[in-house]
């Protein structure tokens, strides 16, 4: 991502400190230079909170007339932080909302990384937590106060200095990433085959250096080839306040960090070819940067990280504008020593051991999970099983009570032996059965 100076860098310098009268009823010319301010980004990590809360002071007359009168040193130093004690009710009222708002966005950050850490967060004091963020005040969380401003501005300046040195730092672990994965390919091929992808590599890297030679950015030179080959103008009547015009792209009056590096697109072009397999557009990207920063070092008087009319003319006066010293790209030199490589491994393969580690532990936790799992499944069948045989004693109950005899356990019914007389059976008398002989009687004639 490119560092863009988001319209009011170095902080909340108003387009209008520098711009030339631009006609506000042309519509194109503001639909363009919105879209601009649109596409900026700082690289900020708060980067919409900075811009919304730039939005809003602008719309209040008296803070945007301060700003349009205020300097560099001014707003850094915090004299303009002042002003916001005489913004507007409705301006205050926006402004405490936006806070609260990067507030809550703060915590959601907070807690979804001390969950990725298995750490607690509910027992863990989010107010003190907040006071890692140095760009608004943690004390005060409801209202967006004149100190608030302070931090913000103070914060993003310091963040936007160091945040160059950081993408070269960047660049720098992608070039010993790159040369170590080189290595480890090399070393998994056969001897015959590595000395033939050895040569091949070397070869890509000498047709890689094989390339024109590179004007100085800022130089003569390397602005009047942009003058006659992207502006189409006779580099005999080169102009450099013309130049600076025609490359104010938004017509602010500055050459901003977006600006001064499309001035050396055709400077790159002679080294780089998405085309071609030696040429790295990830290093391209780096040369870019350096090249920024070699014309903002130089010719950046004020180091608010701009370049206005005044110095980009002072710097055509200068010796080294006429006769550089010659402009060294990546390749004329290693990024790193071999120290520094091989501790790059050492700690790319403690990663690589952390990671195994991880990944095994994840795999025992998966195990336990199946094994919990099955035992969960047997309870389950246990579980159906019983209910089932519940279901059937209480079926066999109801038909029980209802006088239907019991199923066996085929299914048949089962026949029990009656215990009780036959309905209609004839009892004799009482007396009748006391007058009975105890035996029968022996030999009675038979009748005929």
């Amino acid at each position: 991502m490119n560092l863009k100076p988001a319209w009011l860098l170095l902080l909340f310098i108003s387009t209008a400190v520098w711009s030339v009268p631009i006609d506000r009823n042309d519509a194109e010319q503001d639909q363009k230079q919105e879209a601009q301010e649109e596409n900026m980004d700082t690289g900020l990590y708060y980067d919409r909170y900075l811009r919304e809360v730039i939005e809003v002071l602008e719309t209040d007359p008296h803070f945007r007339e301060k700003l349009q009168t205020a300097n560099t040193e001014d707003i850094k130093n915090g004299r303009l932080s002042k002003e916001l004690d005489l913004v507007g009710h409705h301006v205050r009222t926006r402004l405490d909302e936006l806070k609260r708002q990067e507030v809550s966005r703060l915590r959601m950050l907070l807690k979804a990384k001390l969950d990725s850490a298995n750490t607690q967060s509910l027992q863990m004091d989010h107010a003190s937590l907040l006071k890692q963020f140095e760009h608004l005040d943690p004390h005060n969380q409801n209202t967006f106060e004149a100190k608030d401003l302070e931090l913000l501005i103070s914060t993003a300046t310091k963040d936007l200095e160091n945040y160059d040195a950081e993408r070269h730092e960047e660049f720098k672990r992608y070039e010993m990433l790159k040369e170590h994965e080189r290595r480890e390919y090399l070393k998994g091929l056969e001897q015959e085959k590595r000395e033939k992808e050895e040569k091949r590599l070397q070869e890509l890297k000498e047709k890689h250096r094989q390339h024109p030679k590179v004007n100085a950015p800022g130089s003569v030179a390397q602005l009047r080839e942009v003058w006659e080959e992207t502006d189409g103008l006779d580099p005999k009547e080169f102009n450099p306040k013309t130049f600076f015009k025609l490359h104010d792209t938004n017509e602010d009056g500055v050459l901003d960090e977006q600006e001064l590096e499309a001035l050396f697109t055709k400077e790159l072009e002679k080294v780089y070819d998405p085309k071609n397999e030696e040429d790295d557009m990830m290093e391209m990207e780096e040369e870019r940067l350096r090249m920024r920063e070699h014309v903002i070092k130089n010719v950046d008087l004020n180091k608010d990280r701009l370049v206005s009319l005044e110095e980009f003319l002072k710097s055509t006066e200068k010796k080294e504008f006429s006769n550089p010293k010659e402009w060294e790209t990546l390749d004329a030199k290693p990024l790193y020593t071999e120290e520094e490589l091989q501790r790059f491994e050492a700690e790319l393969r403690d990663k690589e051991e952390e990671l195994k580690r991880k990944a095994e532990t994840l795999r025992q936790e998966q195990e336990l999970l199946k094994e919990r799992g099955k035992a969960l499944e047997a309870q389950k069948r246990e579980y159906q099983q019983a209910v089932l045989e519940m279901s059937q004693r209480q079926k066999e109950q109801q038909k029980a009570g209802n006088g239907q005899l019991p199923a066996g356990p085929n299914g048949q019914l089962q026949f029990q032996p009656q215990t009780h007389k036959p309905e209609g059976e004839i009892k004799a008398p009482a007396e009748a059965q006391n007058n009975l002989p105890a035996e029968p009687p022996q030999n009675l004639p038979m009748h005929t």
